[in-house]
């Protein structure tokens, strides 16, 4: 009990005076003076009633075209193709080759500077953040508007000339270069904020905008968008939407399937589907946006409501000494936060150990002992007093329980980003070791670590296994990480990873999507009626099949 009174006291211990905390590296530069006024206008006391979500988010090794990735950066490692067992893929002879005349054709409703051929701006485009998956395209486009996509695609499509529309490229499963040479159709220049509705907390935009962007904007507003991710300060709304992205708010606001209210959608016929609706209720035929949120079409306006923001927000970084505890904690946090819990994040110590040796600037909050497991939980709400006495006894409880082993709770802004920097930062940092295989899971939560323990015994010191993810959501990151990418290590990994989680009636992708990776196993997943009926409402809306060739279905099904 003393031990326990002990962690409870370093739990709640200050961590020192806001005007000693040195900046945090991770975060850019004008974020940071974001940061810093947030700080001084909430002065000094223990909690922080106004602290955000820190709005950074690790800028992943992910830019827009004229950004500071570069496509070099991908032979820093060996790399395999595709990276994944059965995706060797035969070009489909049906496509058309592109040629000067479709080239003068999109000039003349672009403009030169709508049609890039430089070899090094497609380049970019054509390779994935991971430097995993690489297109040979020799044509990026950049259309403006709707009118502009909605033209680029009939074309493309009586030429039968396959395209791959692009957002901000942070894809993990390859569905958003090409696989061979399509043209890649960028939405990054259709980036304008249209409208918003301050009363509802409605926001209609263009499919472009990046999300981080949406993020200030609205909560300029007094709102703040339900999605938020790792990659927010490169991934665009359309390419959230288009591939159904999860993220780190999921456990509080839901999937986009129930906080997207409209789209407008260009069809790969060029037909333009106008159902950009901000009607909280519309009972009138079929909801036809549910089947473009992942996929189908090209996304290119939105309108999705936006949640109140909360003023007060606290951060809490745990750990734990086994997993059995972790799931215990997520189910006192249900009991006992309820309503203001807004994250429950873990993460095992290899996780730890890889964001401190591979994170600029980051500290452990726990640095004094080793733990097996670490938690990350933020609640928000609307009640300084409130929330704060909520949480503390809860923290208090837990530790009592045994179910804490020790903690420390952000005292400023800095502190609350450091926290999330490190959970947000593992996949950035898992890139740095070489060659990463990336698996999305879905698996019931007391069976969810199984697979991490089972994949280190059959993979030894040959790789080094990660588990981490939103355990409220049952969502699982396995990263396997290695020197290089070759076929031994990958035959340990597949199938064995896709057949286990079948056998849970788990789901191959949580989050990520099929995209080229998990195309040809989303029998894993899904029955053989359901991926019939889903290849028969592809070739309705794209018969020539012209749109992200390759991707999400097996090619037999299509």
């Amino acid at each position: 009990m003393a031990r326990r009174a002990a962690a409870a006291a370093r739990l709640l211990r200050r961590l020192g005076p806001l005007a000693s905390e040195p900046p945090v590296r991770g975060i850019p530069h004008t974020q940071y003076e974001f940061a810093s006024r947030t700080v001084s206008s909430c002065r000094r006391f223990h909690w922080i009633p106004s602290l955000q979500r820190p709005p950074h988010g690790p800028r992943t090794n992910v830019e827009t075209y004229e950004g500071k990735h570069s496509a070099n950066m991908a032979s820093e490692v060996q790399k395999r193709t595709f990276g994944s067992a059965a995706t060797h893929i035969q070009r489909n002879p049906a496509y058309s080759e592109l040629n000067s005349d479709d080239v003068s054709y999109f000039k003349s409703i672009l403009g030169d500077n709508g049609v890039v051929q430089d070899e090094d701006r497609i380049a970019v485009a054509n390779v994935d953040w991971m430097g995993k998956y690489r297109g040979a395209s020799q044509l990026l486009l950049l259309p403006k508007n709707t009118t502009e996509v909605s033209k680029i695609l009939s074309y493309c499509n009586t030429r039968r000339l396959a395209v791959v529309p692009q957002g901000g490229n942070t894809g993990l499963v390859g569905g958003s270069v090409p696989v061979y040479d399509e043209v890649i159709v960028s939405l990054a220049g259709m980036d304008k904020i249209i409208s918003f509705d301050n009363v509802n907390g409605i926001l209609t935009s263009e499919a472009g905008c990046v999300l981080e962007n949406l993020s200030t904007f609205v909560e300029n507003e007094g709102f703040i968008m339900p999605l938020d991710l790792g990659a927010k300060g490169s991934c665009q709304i359309g390419g959230n939407i288009s591939t159904n992205a999860g993220g780190l708010r999921f456990i509080r606001y839901g999937s986009l399937h129930g906080n997207v209210l409209g789209l407008e959608v260009v069809l790969a016929d060029g037909t333009i589907l106008d159902m950009l609706t901000t009607l909280r209720k519309d009972n009138t035929g079929y909801d036809l946006k549910h089947l473009f949120i992942g996929s189908l079409g090209v996304v290119t306006k939105i309108s999705v409501l936006t949640p109140a923001k909360l003023p007060a927000t606290n951060v809490a970084f745990l750990s734990c000494n086994d997993y059995t505890s972790c799931q215990k904690l997520l189910l006192a946090a249900r009991r006992n936060l309820g309503e203001i819990l807004s994250a429950f994040e873990f993460m095992d110590h290899h996780c730890i150990d890889l964001a401190m040796r591979h994170l600029e600037g980051v500290q452990n909050p726990l640095p004094a002992s080793q733990y097996k497991f670490y938690v990350l939980i933020e609640t928000t709400g609307s009640d300084e007093s409130y929330d704060k006495t909520k949480l503390e006894a809860f923290l208090l409880r837990s530790m009592e329980d045994g179910l804490v082993s020790d903690g420390v709770i952000a005292q400023d802004i800095s502190q609350a980003s450091n926290f999330w920097r490190i959970r947000e930062g593992i996949s950035e940092a898992s890139v740095k070791v070489g060659a990463v295989y990336k698996y999305d899971l879905s698996i019931p939560v007391e069976k969810l670590y199984d697979i991490v323990e089972e994949m280190r015994c059959r993979l030894g010191d040959n790789a080094e296994v990660l588990g981490y993810g939103h355990l409220g959501d049952g969502n699982l990151h396995l990263n396997i990480l290695s020197s290089k990418y070759d076929d031994s290590t990958l035959a340990q990994i597949e199938p064995f990873v896709y057949e286990w989680t079948s056998s849970q009636r788990g789901s191959i992708s949580a989050e990520h999507g099929l995209g080229l990776m998990k195309a040809e196993k989303i029998h894993y997943s899904k029955s053989p009626e359901a991926v019939q009926l889903m290849a028969s409402i592809k070739k309705l809306l794209d018969p020539n099949s012209i749109l992200n060739p390759y991707k999400v279905l097996p090619q037999s099904v299509l």
